[in-house]
């Protein structure tokens, strides 16, 4: 294990993420905030506008130290990603095995097994914990956000869409393999997820998870990935895309909420459902879920701006280059790292209630995703 002190590896096949259960030497909490913010409209984000505060400009690890002191201090988080990313990669191994025709399979497992940080899922197994369930009520679930996620990023990286080449330190899904190939595959992806989602036979056999929960789950996600979700964020994405000019902050809230923090909001409502949950307690999941989805992004675009392609492991950059509109674009560098510190707070406030002990894996992702570095 003592090689593991520094990183955590979520996959069998190397990818890794630098994680840390001490607090970052880069991070000193007593650095005096920034000025206050003139214009309360650039921040006019449906529900995190009131959100404000600093964020480390350089931290290189997950400071952990910046969860409330209340919430167990001695969780292991980095034992956690560990035990949860081993089941779920164990589990989307067996969902597509090998079969024919055999190079639609290779290109799936590809793209599916081919590294990742495994947050979606490991997001849905941490919600179902929090509502009183355990792993195999919502594992159904995590593996379909997954499949659905790999989905999303092998359409994205088509000619026609984003065109990236690189995805994951490795060439993209139509590069490895050909586009028909890479489009079918993640066509085969979205039907699969949805099939694991719904057969009966994917949940435990003790009759916990009830035929209504599944039945809401799936509406869930479909209503997440469809033209009101995910789709909708894509279309909105590709429009706004080479126009010239910066799109407006409320397009580009759309856009993100729809394309980046809607898989985020499944993953963490489908185990909430899946967990026996109730309507109240979903909807606050929901909301925090919709915090860390919009900080996933802002975090991605300066990452997009501060990094390379090689610390990334995709083609740092990219929008720049393409002339989107991107938070730093928009904001600036300092006022975007401003917004997640205060999307990172309003995620927090949303877990307030809830036991603390069961909540330490979500606010410590949120940590995560807030001062991950590729």
């Amino acid at each position: 294990m003592a090689s593991l002190t520094p990183y955590i590896c979520f996959t069998t096949v190397g990818t890794r993420a630098h994680l840390s259960s001490r607090p970052s030497p880069a991070f000193r909490p007593s650095r005096p905030p920034p000025p206050p913010v003139t214009s309360r409209r650039a921040f006019a984000i449906s529900f995190a506008a009131r959100c404000r505060g600093p964020v480390p400009p350089h931290a290189t690890e997950v400071d952990v130290s910046a969860a409330e002191p209340a919430v167990a201090p001695t969780f292991d988080f980095k034992g956690y990603m560990l035990q949860k990313a081993a089941i779920v990669n164990r589990a989307l191994d067996e969902a597509v095995p090998l079969a024919r025709p055999e190079r639609i399979h290779e290109a799936m497992r590809y793209s599916l097994l081919g590294g990742g940080k495994r947050i979606r899922p490991v997001l849905c197994l941490a919600a179902c914990e929090v509502a009183g369930g355990w792993d195999a009520c919502a594992m159904p679930a995590a593996v379909a956000v997954e499949m659905i996620h790999t989905m999303s990023l092998i359409h994205d990286d088509l000619p026609c869409m984003d065109d990236d080449d690189l995805r994951r330190g490795r060439p993209s899904c139509h590069r490895a393999f050909d586009e028909p190939t890479a489009v079918l595959a993640g066509d085969a992806l979205l039907a699969l997820a949805f099939g694991r989602l719904a057969d009966p036979a994917s949940y435990p056999a003790d009759g916990f998870v009830p035929p209504d929960r599944v039945v809401r789950a799936v509406g869930e996600l479909s209503r997440c990935v469809g033209a009101e979700g995910l789709v909708a964020g894509q279309v909105a994405d590709l429009e706004a895309t080479g126009l010239g000019t910066p799109v407006s902050l409320d397009t580009l809230e759309f856009i993100h909420l729809h394309k980046t923090a809607v898989l985020l909001e499944a993953s963490v409502v489908l185990g909430a459902i899946l967990g026996g949950a109730s309507d109240d307690q979903i909807e606050r999941l929901r909301k925090y879920a919709r915090c860390i989805g919009l900080l996933f992004q802002v975090v991605d675009d300066i990452l997009d701006v501060t990094k390379s392609s090689e610390e990334l492991g995709k083609t740092a950059g990219k929008d720049l280059a393409s002339d989107k509109t991107t938070y730093p674009k928009l904001l600036g560098l300092e006022k975007s790292r401003e917004f997640a510190e205060g999307l990172l707070k309003d995620s927090k406030e949303q877990l307030s209630g809830f036991d603390p002990i069961k909540t330490a894996p979500l606010l410590h992702l949120a940590n995560y995703i807030a001062y991950r570095q590729k």
